[in-house]
């Protein structure tokens, strides 16, 4: 098995400015961090790519078109399935005072909590009030499937991997800790943010030496780096494919490092009025969201 060639390196999806409809581009800088640029409301250049994000033969062509609204790099239509991988770094279990786990800690979310960057997380009623439910943050690498793996070794693993993106895995903490099964609390509708663009697998050949922050409100409060998986990503893959089919399109978010709210004393929480950023090197730049509660007044941001 070869690995997923594309003719792209870092790809977003958008609205455009010149024709109001969806498209899906290649960041005319190299170098600019989209999220970034969007939230601060830059101009944004891309080279249009024809055909669907899923597709490794989506053709760049010299067509540039201007964003003018940045969104997830996949749809919900284009997401197969949502796979999450709790307690995957060694700082964060120690952080938690729980034992590594022996093998991959999984839950599932709903396609529906998915949002894009600059959208609001919600916080609904019943994770309400905040200082009782404890709305997390986490930082997450996330991989993108791009062709179907079954029963796959960790050494073809990445050959599967389309590219990679980011994700802000937000956790309600009391509903979480009141079951052993976490997908209930981690798939409120629009609470989890990814993006904001897919760095082609070409481009990032050992995904266990990229940077991952989170930042609330100015304040950096996760500094990690995914060499500290316990489960790596080769690893990751492997046991997810055995006897289930991993479908184009699926995402897996790989698991946080350390510095999540919950733990610290007093406790971090989010509240109407945050505003989070969630970073990842290696060009997949920064995810950046406010937050907002349900039936609680709106504030200018």
């Amino acid at each position: 098995m070869s690995p997923i060639r594309t003719q792209w390196t870092r790809l977003i999806r958008f609205v455009a400015a010149e024709t109001s409809q969806v498209h899906i581009g290649q960041p005319v800088d190299t170098t600019l961090d989209v999220g970034l640029a969007a939230w601060s409301k830059q101009v944004i250049r891309a080279h249009e790519i024809l055909g669907s994000p899923l597709d490794p033969a989506a053709q760049l062509t010299n067509t540039v078109l201007t964003v003018k609204e940045l969104l997830s790099p996949l749809s919900r239509e284009e997401v197969k399935t949502v796979r999450c991988l709790g307690l995957n770094y060694t700082d964060h279990a120690a952080e938690a005072k729980m034992a590594k786990p022996p093998v991959p800690i999984l839950f599932y979310k709903s396609l529906a909590s998915i949002v894009g960057p600059n959208a609001p997380i919600f916080i609904p009623r019943i994770a309400q009030p905040v200082e009782d439910h404890l709305p997390d943050y986490e930082v997450e690498l996330t991989i993108v499937i791009g062709k179907a793996a079954k029963n796959v070794s960790e050494a073809d693993a990445l050959d599967y991997v389309l590219g990679y993106t980011g994700a802000n895995d937000v956790s309600f903490r009391k509903h979480q800790m009141t079951t052993s099964q976490w997908s209930f609390s981690k798939s409120f509708d629009n609470t989890t943010p990814l993006g904001p663009c897919i760095v082609s697998n070409n481009a990032i050949p050992d995904p266990q030496v990229i940077p991952l922050t989170c930042n609330l409100n100015g304040k950096t409060l996760q500094n990690g780096n995914t060499k500290d998986q316990i489960f790596n990503v080769r690893k990751t893959v492997a046991f997810l494919s055995q006897a289930t089919t991993l479908e184009p399109g699926s995402v897996i978010l790989t698991g946080t490092p350390a510095g999540v709210g919950y733990v610290r004393k007093p406790p971090v929480i989010l509240r109407q009025g945050d505003v989070v950023r969630v970073w990842l090197g290696h060009g997949i730049g920064t995810l950046v969201n406010p937050v907002v509660e349900e039936g609680v007044a709106r504030a200018k941001l």
